[in-house]
């Protein structure tokens, strides 16, 4: 969702307008005659189109790289989740930012180059789509790890590749569902009151499916972050008190602990960007909006924005090798003190690898240990 320069232009237009009953001319006229005004937030919308598409190109290549030569099956699963994730938020900043784009190349006068509403309603789908993607894909990766560590021996079996795009696909065609759901029950998306996107008709509701559908998707929303919080502590827990008990039995910890660092970053963002924006809907879905509403939906699609940009960086920044080369260059700047840090953090990161080897030649020094005596009994009489 490429909505960052549009909010702009939103705040401006606030205090100019109260009602959208009968101003449609009035605001076309109003934006035919102040252009210089729509030009900032054209630049800035190209400007976070762009950033976002080079952010999550880069995390795909990435991403595709990890999953071809990684062979650890929990891994490969949630390497193909986030892949769809990212391909998502790819996705979402081309068509959301060339429709912004295109809407402002007509200063916003929707009678002009959308007479029949047909553009409103691909724009308002898309925008739902895209918005509720991500969130549920996020809770699906949690899921997925929770069972990953919490029950390996039932993911390893049970959540084949056949399995997982099979899921991947049908989270998708859930998303697809909720954002179609308004064009095929007649209730079209609404040109909101910037004039600069489309939504859920959230003013002037006509009956209970106008009521259902903005609610249905903030519900969706808000039970996807509740999921992956929910399993995202459940995975937390588990590997913790495995790491302090010293479990054998969690093999590629290390791996874990980066899967989970992610998932509980990318938790993190979804909360903080799409958690107000869920709740506002909810609000003026049921509840009588002024000014100050109109306000709080434009800040809240402001940090809506940014989810899709800063997904991408979660997969590019947190991994073991950057955080490797990050604590080294910190210990060369901080000195000795953070260098024990950037040990400990290092046997950390590879305890399990230590503990598998350690666990591969058990025989070998058992046996080692016992010969040595045999050989010296053996040697006594000789000499």
């Amino acid at each position: 969702m490429d909505l960052y320069s549009t909010v702009k232009a939103d705040q401006m237009m606030s205090s100019n307008r109260t009602s959208l009953t009968g101003c449609r001319g009035v605001i076309d006229r109003s934006f035919n005659t102040t252009f210089t005004q729509v030009e900032p937030s054209v630049i800035a919308s190209v400007v976070s189109m762009t950033v976002g598409i080079l952010s999550n190109t880069l995390a795909l290549f990435i991403l595709v790289k990890a999953y071809r030569r990684f062979h650890l099956k929990s891994k490969a699963s949630f390497l193909f989740f986030a892949i769809g994730l990212v391909v998502t938020d790819l996705l979402g900043h081309l068509i959301n930012g060339s429709l912004v784009l295109y809407v402002y190349r007509f200063h916003k006068d929707w009678m002009v180059f959308d007479p029949q509403h047909t553009l409103c309603g691909f724009f308002g789908a898309s925008m739902v789509f895209f918005g509720l993607s991500p969130l549920l894909l996020g809770s699906v990766m949690a899921v997925e790890r929770c069972i990953g560590v919490t029950r390996p021996l039932f993911h390893s079996t049970a959540l084949t590749s056949h399995h997982m795009k099979k899921l991947l696909g049908l989270t998708w065609l859930l998303a697809l569902l909720v954002a179609t759901l308004p064009i095929l029950a007649h209730r079209p998306y609404q040109v909101q009151h910037s004039q600069s996107w489309c939504f859920f008709a959230l003013e002037g509701a006509c009956d209970w499916l106008d009521l259902f559908f903005p609610l249905l998707f903030s519900v969706l929303g808000l039970l996807a972050l509740f999921i992956s919080i929910l399993c995202n502590t459940v995975t937390g827990v588990t590997l913790l008190r495995s790491k302090l008990r010293s479990d054998q039995h969690f093999k590629g910890t290390s791996h874990h602990f980066e899967m989970i660092c992610q998932l509980l970053v990318i938790m993190l963002v979804s909360c903080v960007c799409w958690g107000p924006f869920l709740v506002t809907v909810i609000h003026r879905s049921t509840e009588d909006h002024d000014q100050h509403s109109e306000i709080r939906m434009l800040l809240a699609v402001r940090m809506a924005t940014w989810n899709q940009i800063l997904d991408p960086w979660v997969y590019i920044l947190l991994r073991k090798a950057v955080l490797k080369k990050l604590f080294l260059v910190t210990s060369h700047c901080c000195g000795r003190p953070f260098q024990t840090l950037y040990k400990w953090n290092c046997s950390t990161l590879k305890g399990s690898m230590h503990t598998t080897v350690s666990l591969s030649r058990p025989t070998c020094f058992s046996t080692e240990s016992h010969s040595m005596p045999d050989t010296a009994i053996r040697a006594t009489p000789h000499t």
